[in-house]
């Protein structure tokens, strides 16, 4: 197996190709991949009910600017709820595929106003090749460079300057996230190429009439704009920096690079330390490693699962990386600065 620092790796194989089958084993005898039905009817009705209470704020405050506390909270809200449509889409929520699809659309098109079928697709490719060159989604995006390869193909003037500042640029950037998600959804269900046909159109049309409904509504159009454009800030920022430590800066695999599921998912993965407001805040997203290795398993079952796979990596040799927020932000913002001086030394 070659595993060297955050580059570009070509071979990354373990030679017991069992290896995660016994692991599985530990798994499923310890009982962590069951349902846990319990936990997520109180998580979703808390849930729902906090994203109601924080639309019935909206309409209480009126026609104030006192609204932008109320943007910055249905921001966050609203990436609590997304939590729990990826938990959906991973079908960790409930044991029939129509179960977490429905719980998908109601949560991601209804309540969010993104496609659940859109994001879905998109996620499970980058679930299959997780940081591997031209096969995850997740690493071809046109604003940022994750290798070299990638700054050194920015040839115009305004790419070469944003891939030279890319690390300056990162968190500015995760504000527009959410206004991406939200377009790159409109468009996937104008095509019509969607598995949930009619039914995700409707939702996510029902989304953007209440929602700009409700704006123009109670506010002024001048206030409706600054509303829309904070909160939107506020979900794109919180939701990217949800998902920024998981991957970036750990290595990238080169699209021909032989591989085995264990190795491939947890030498990509990262896990970020910490307790039980590290696990809601962060959505159970900083169990990567567990979550990559087991994608059904429930997420209140992930801390659980992690000293079993942190010591069979360590029985494997297997590099298991795990650090705080903070250093996982550091990690990629360094990553991200020293992808870019491919950029540096072109010519303007």
């Amino acid at each position: 197996m070659t595993t060297v620092g955050a580059g570009v790796v070509t071979t990354v194989s373990h030679n017991a190709g069992s290896a995660f089958a016994a692991l599985r084993r530990q798994i499923t005898e310890a009982g962590l991949l069951g349902r846990r039905p319990g936990y997520y009817c109180a998580k979703i009705a808390a849930t729902v009910l906090a994203y109601l209470g924080g639309w019935a704020a909206f309409v209480w405050f009126g026609d104030s600017w006192v609204q932008l506390v109320t943007a910055v909270a249905l921001g966050i809200l609203y990436t609590q709820v997304a939590f729990l449509g990826h938990d959906g889409g991973h079908r960790q929520v409930f044991r029939s595929r129509r179960g977490n699809d429905l719980l998908g659309l109601i949560l991601g098109d209804l309540l969010v106003g993104l496609s659940f079928g859109w994001w879905r697709d998109k996620h499970n490719r980058h679930h299959a090749h997780p940081n591997t060159e031209g096969r995850d989604p997740d690493i071809a995006i046109n604003a940022l460079a994750f290798t070299p390869a990638q700054a050194q193909g920015r040839t115009s003037w305004l790419t070469r300057v944003l891939t030279r500042r890319q690390a300056w640029l990162f968190f500015p950037m995760l504000t527009l996230e959410g206004f991406h998600l939200h377009s790159a959804s409109i468009r996937h269900v104008l095509t019509g190429r969607h598995r949930e046909g009619w039914r995700e159109a409707v939702l996510l049309l029902s989304h953007l009439i209440a929602y700009f409904g409700l704006l123009l509504l109670i506010l002024s159009p001048a206030k409706a704009l600054v509303f829309m454009v904070v909160q939107q800030c506020a979900f794109g920022a919180y939701l990217g920096c949800s998902f920024a430590p998981n991957h970036k800066g750990m290595p990238i695999l080169d699209a021909d690079a032989e591989s085995d599921f264990l190795s491939r998912q947890v030498i990509t993965s990262r896990n970020v330390r910490g307790g039980w407001f590290t696990d809601w805040a962060l959505g159970g997203l900083n169990y990567q490693i567990e979550h990559h290795l087991f994608p059904s398993m429930p997420r209140p079952n992930l801390r659980r699962a992690q000293p079993i796979v942190r010591a069979y990596c360590q029985q494997l040799q297997l590099p298991y990386a795990e650090t705080s927020l903070i250093d996982s932000y550091l990690i990629v913002l360094r990553h991200l600065n020293a992808v870019a001086r491919p950029a540096l030394v072109l010519p303007d």
